[in-house]
Parts: structure tokens; C-alpha cells; sequence
């Protein structure tokens, strides 16, 4: 039995999530993945992004077995081994980091979860230094997909406290959390990638 997971949508946003990246990201540095689920992300963009550490984590323990086996193939010497962070715990198991990635986790977690991601990033990013989220979003004026809508409720019947977020709750509780919103790309399949930048 393999270790190994594997989760369809990565292969097809993790090209444009990386075209994003590569205008977002330091040159240098740690690039701490929260919620890296399956790793197959934190493998694709450690090669992409070889000079740059990449660290993966994730609260589950599937989640760290995949990313680890993921890991052991992994030719390069710039993705770290994973370690279990829980974004709504209060203590990380990391002290600093130069970026902070999260793909898909704000609308599939507890709004918990989304508070303690952007404390957790004030704690470890320098003035400047950026948080990138990616994932579907509710905008204000602009006319939700119905497939969206679809998935929304979908993911409030597995969980109530799921669900997709709206862009401007985000923009307060990164704004609490002395963040600003620099950029916000268009990306396939109904997504976003915003990027958020300690004041």
C-alpha cells in the first residue's frame, strides 16, 4: 500500500499557481506550506523554486505519510521534511519564515483555522515578506460561478463551519492581523491567488 496520495486538481492549477509565485516569492529564503496535504505542491514548486527551502506542513497524519513518501523521491536537497502545524493552534512548530504559501485550505477548515493562519504569519513574516492564498472566493460585485455556488453548498453539508469564504472577511481579518492585500490574480477553474504582505 502506497503512501502516496493524490489529489487530480494539483496537477491542473500547479503551473499557474507557480507562474504567480515566481513573481511573488523572495529569490532566497524558507517558504513555509500550510496545509500541504498530498506534498505533491511542495515537490513540484521545490523544483521549480530551487533556491528557495521549501517546508511543507499539515495537521494530518495521511497528510505527512504522503509528503514524506513524496519527499523520498524527490532528487533536490531544498524540500525539508514536513512537520505537523495546525494553522488555528496557537504554538507552530516554526519560528520564521520568508513566505507563507496555502493552497485550497481557508474554505475546506474552520473559520479558526483562517484566524490563526494570518496570526501564525504575523509571528513569523518581516514587514514586507508575503502570504499567498489560493482557493475559491465570494466577491463583492461580481457574480459567483455556479459551480461555486455548487461547491459552497457542498461543503457546508459535510460540515457547517466549512464553506467558501467572502474576499472582503478575508481582507478584514488579514488587516487585523497587520497584513495588506497586494495582488489578486485570476486563476482556472473559478479560483484566486491573493497575495498579502505584512505593513
Amino acid at each position: 500500500m502506497t503512501l502516496k496520495q493524490h489529489a487530480p486538481a494539483t496537477l491542473r492549477n500547479r503551473e499557474p499557481i507557480a507562474a504567480v509565485l515566481a513573481g511573488e516569492l523572495p529569490e532566497t529564503g524558507r517558504v513555509l506550506e500550510v496545509a500541504a496535504g498530498t506534498g505533491e505542491h511542495a515537490v513540484f514548486f521545490a523544483g521549480r523554486f530551487p533556491a528557495l527551502e521549501w517546508l511543507p506542513s499539515d495537521p494530518g497524519e495521511e497528510a505527512l505519510a504522503s509528503i514524506a513518501a513524496y519527499r523520498e523521491d524527490y532528487p533536490g536537497e531544498n524540500l525539508s521534511a514536513p512537520v505537523r502545524l495546525d494553522a488555528a493552534a496557537r504554538d507552530w512548530p516554526v519560528q520564521h519564515a520568508d513566505s507563507l504559501v496555502c493552497i485550497n485550505m481557508i474554505h475546506i477548515a474552520p473559520w479558526e483555522a483562517a484566524t490563526g493562519l494570518f496570526d501564525g504569519a504575523a509571528r513569523l513574516l518581516d514587514q514586507g515578506t508575503p502570504l499567498v492564498l489560493y482557493g475559491p472566493f465570494f466577491e463583492e460585485g461580481v457574480e459567483p460561478a455556479p459551480s461555486n455556488l455548487d461547491f459552497d453548498l457542498s461543503l457546508k453539508a459535510r460540515d457547517p463551519r466549512w464553506g467558501i469564504r467572502d474576499l472582503a472577511e478575508i481582507d478584514r481579518l488579514a488587516a487585523r492581523s497587520g497584513f495588506t492585500r497586494t495582488a489578486r490574480h485570476e486563476m482556472p477553474a473559478n479560483n484566486l491567488t491573493l497575495v498579502y504582505r505584512r505593513r
